[in-house]
């Protein structure tokens, strides 16, 4: 019998926030047949640059980035849009001869692509704004106590006040009269059409990777994040509770605006709720099967990772 043809490479890099994962993409890009594929919720928001530490045009230029500015920040983005949108870059730079390098943190959308996202209702706007209607007249902590008798398991991993993910829960409860939890442990997983060659880098000292978020954030306010932000509400027509005004940093700064913090809780918020991000982004990492680990914070990071993906490509 003729042997299935192979399936073609595709590198997922992952990281929590500030670890240098784009540092470690350019790279690998001037060593190696590679083409970048964005993997980040708030880096698809065209003029929200600061806040997101999206590539600077010098970086891009080196190393362009696919799935970047792809929406405006009026509007919504979804793990499965991302994954429809990043099928179809691969596909683009598979048909070219080389090799797709997905880079980022939003680990949901690693998921959607690697296991599928099927089953999940649309969103359904004229609910979404019956919730937010009510959240906004009982709290979110109130609803997220609703999610806890519909969907106990999903409940238990948001805070009450994940806006975000607690209005999607009882959105996809209330659309197909299961929970969430339920439909996502009945997917079979549709794995995408490639080989998929993941790394994972975990910092052996989370101290240290704190002192660069810390840092990361203070340089996004001197380079001028609530400006950024400002300019934004003059050109769209934005609300707190957008997707993308939920993003970690322009959340902050829209309170800072507003007249809720000042300078100095702009920065200590900031600073922590990008520390938190960190923390679920590593909670992901460290229950990911699969994926080879590398301490981000080890000084031959990029020549390890280089070698690793050499091996491995070769195979």
């Amino acid at each position: 019998m003729p042997t299935a043809p192979a399936l073609p490479p595709a590198v997922c890099l992952m990281g929590p926030t500030a670890c240098g994962k784009t540092d470690l993409a350019v790279h690998l890009v001037e060593r190696l047949p590679c083409e970048i594929v964005s993997v980040d919720s708030a880096q698809v928001y065209r003029g929200m640059d600061i806040g997101t530490a999206k590539p600077d045009a010098a970086t891009l230029q080196r190393a362009p980035h696919r799935l970047i500015d792809v929406i405006e920040p009026t509007e919504s983005y979804s793990a499965a849009q991302f994954r429809t949108d990043a099928l179809r870059e691969m596909a683009e730079i598979t048909a070219r001869g080389r090799i797709p390098l997905l880079v980022g943190g939003t680990m949901l959308y690693f998921k959607a692509l690697k296991e599928g996202l099927d089953g999940l209702p649309e969103a359904d706007p004229e609910l979404r704004a019956e919730i937010e209607a009510r959240a906004t007249q009982l709290g979110w902590p109130v609803l997220h106590a609703e999610l806890a008798r519909l969907d106990p398991a999903t409940a238990a991993r948001l805070k009450p006040n994940d806006s975000q993910r607690i209005e999607r829960a009882l959105e996809v409860c209330t659309l197909s009269g299961q929970p969430m939890s339920t439909l996502f442990a009945g997917q079979k997983a549709e794995p995408p059409p490639y080989r998929l060659i993941e790394i994972a880098l975990i910092p052996s000292d989370r101290a240290a990777l704190h002192a660069r978020i810390n840092a990361r954030f203070k340089a996004m306010l001197e380079a001028g994040l609530v400006d950024e932000l400002r300019h934004l509400r003059e050109r769209y027509a934005l609300t707190a509770d957008l997707p993308a005004m939920r993003c970690v940093g322009y959340r902050q700064a829209w309170q800072f605006i507003e007249g809720e913090i000042d300078a100095t809780g702009l920065y200590e918020t900031g600073a922590a709720a990008t520390r938190q991000l960190a923390k679920r982004q590593l909670t992901w990492l460290r229950s990911w099967q699969g994926a080879e680990a590398f301490d981000c914070l080890r000084p031959d990071l990029a020549e390890a990772v280089l070698r690793y993906l050499e091996r491995r490509l070769a195979e």
